[in-house]
């Protein structure tokens, strides 16, 4: 099992910061690193939201299919991932603090199948690039709901 935490300051209240980072309909809108978003379910982003997020990894379009497993506006919200048999949870949580909020991500990643558990010892040294790219994203989000403007 690898781990990975992160925590920016954004600097407006918990709510407004919370609905731009869950807005995941308009993510491709926000984050450079997003191609694109496909709902899968109806209704207002929760518990159980399902969609498909592209994006260029490594030179290459990769699709993966999220779920949002736990939610509770202005607090936290968890995406859930199972590909290439590796089992992937990302928790963002929003708490108020000097006059903003602190954003704090803990991303977890489970091998799950033989092959992913013998090439875990890989997934550890592409960890900094990934953790780059993590950042770049929450970077842009936070400079949208700092300016109203998208980094697109």
């Amino acid at each position: 099992m690898t781990q990975m935490q992160m925590t920016t300051h954004v600097k407006a209240d918990p709510v407004k910061t919370f609905d731009a980072f869950a807005d995941f309909p308009r993510a491709a809108e926000m984050v450079r690193g997003i191609k694109r978003v496909e709902l899968l379910t109806n209704g207002p982003v929760g518990k159980g939201t399902r969609f498909k997020e592209t994006r260029i990894m490594f030179g290459k379009e990769a699709t993966e299919t999220m779920e949002v497993s736990a939610f509770e506006r202005g607090k936290l919200y968890t995406l859930s991932c199972t590909s290439c048999g590796v089992a992937w949870s990302s928790t963002f949580r929003f708490t108020p603090d000097a006059g903003g909020t602190r954003v704090d991500l803990e991303m977890v990643c489970k091998p799950l199948t033989f092959f992913a558990k013998l090439m875990s010892p890989l997934g550890k040294l592409m960890a900094g690039s990934m953790k780059k790219c993590i950042e770049g994203d929450i970077n842009d989000v936070r400079t949208f709901v700092e300016t109203g403007t998208c980094a697109v």
